[in-house]
């Protein structure tokens, strides 16, 4: 008999080793800190995550960010897992659906989630549970010793620096699309202390910035608007952001497949493009 209830009774440890059993037959390695890190800077919330137990024991589980999409409050899938010894028995969608009331009593007005387009099971699921495709994702991932960055120097007139968050300000007008929820200001801003930001300046002008957490190896954003685009402007934030880098691999999660221009630059400078993820959303 499987006990449905939040989480919020479970220690960092507890959550850690039913992750770790949830996931231990998947291409995930994550230990205990980075784990940790992965949830604060998606917005984990244990009053309005949930789980199926089994005797006291965590079998199958969602973890929810909390925040605000589009406007609007938002829950985020920050991780769903089910012990192995425990699929197939519909434990996740139950543990979802009994999530549902408690996620709109709180004012949630949607559930965001991504998923690996090649996961056609979970993609039937989720399509079944209500949820539709809003954006079409690309993944880049490579070790930092493969990476093949163009060496070509920036006009004299530009300047490269390390910038903080107040001196980012609003660099909206250079995106080619709107970032990810793991890769928002909102997302950033829950531990800014993990990020390092470098910008690019013309005559006291941000022209172009990267941003990126160093102990996971992972660009959040990085753009350069388009009046001062085509002269290695980009190239020289990503060689500033992997000297800043302390992981032995580099990856951009989560740009938009419609933006053609981050694909060629990130393949052109050795990121090679990985996988495909859609972001899908289902309102309550």
């Amino acid at each position: 008999m499987f006990e449905i209830r939040n989480l919020s009774g479970l220690s960092p440890d507890e959550m850690f080793i039913a992750f770790s059993e949830a996931f231990a037959d998947y291409e995930i390695t994550l230990d205990k800190v980075e784990h940790q890190r992965m949830l604060n800077r998606r917005g984990f919330d244990a009053a309005l995550s949930f789980g199926a137990f089994e005797d006291g024991r965590l079998v199958s589980f969602t973890c929810n960010g909390i925040g605000t999409f589009n406007g609007q409050s938002t829950a985020y899938d920050t991780g769903t897992g089910t012990l192995k010894e425990y699929r197939g028995q519909g434990l996740a969608s139950r543990v979802f659906e009994a999530s549902i009331p408690f996620l709109v009593e709180a004012g949630i007005r949607q559930y965001l989630l991504e998923v690996l387009q090649h996961n056609e099971p979970a993609v039937s699921v989720y399509r079944k549970m209500g949820f539709e495709v809003s954006r079409e994702f690309n993944y880049f991932v490579a070790a930092t010793d493969a990476l093949d960055l163009k060496d070509r120097p920036i006009p004299g007139d530009y300047i490269l620096k390390s910038i903080s968050m107040d001196e980012l300000g609003d660099p909206s007008a250079m995106w080619d699309f709107t970032p990810s929820w793991q890769n928002s200001f909102e997302a950033i801003g829950r531990k800014p202390e993990d990020f390092s930001i470098i910008g690019i300046y013309c005559k006291n002008q941000l022209t172009g910035y990267g941003i990126v957490e160093p102990a996971s190896g992972d660009i959040t954003q990085l753009a350069v608007h388009t009046e001062h685009r085509r002269k290695g402007l980009g190239t020289a934030i990503l060689g500033e952001l992997v000297k800043l880098n302390m992981h032995p691999g580099l990856k951009s999660i989560n740009t938009d497949t419609e933006c053609q221009a981050i694909e060629s630059f990130f393949i052109s400078n050795g990121l090679p493009l990985k996988g495909k993820q859609f972001e899908m959303i289902r309102k309550l």
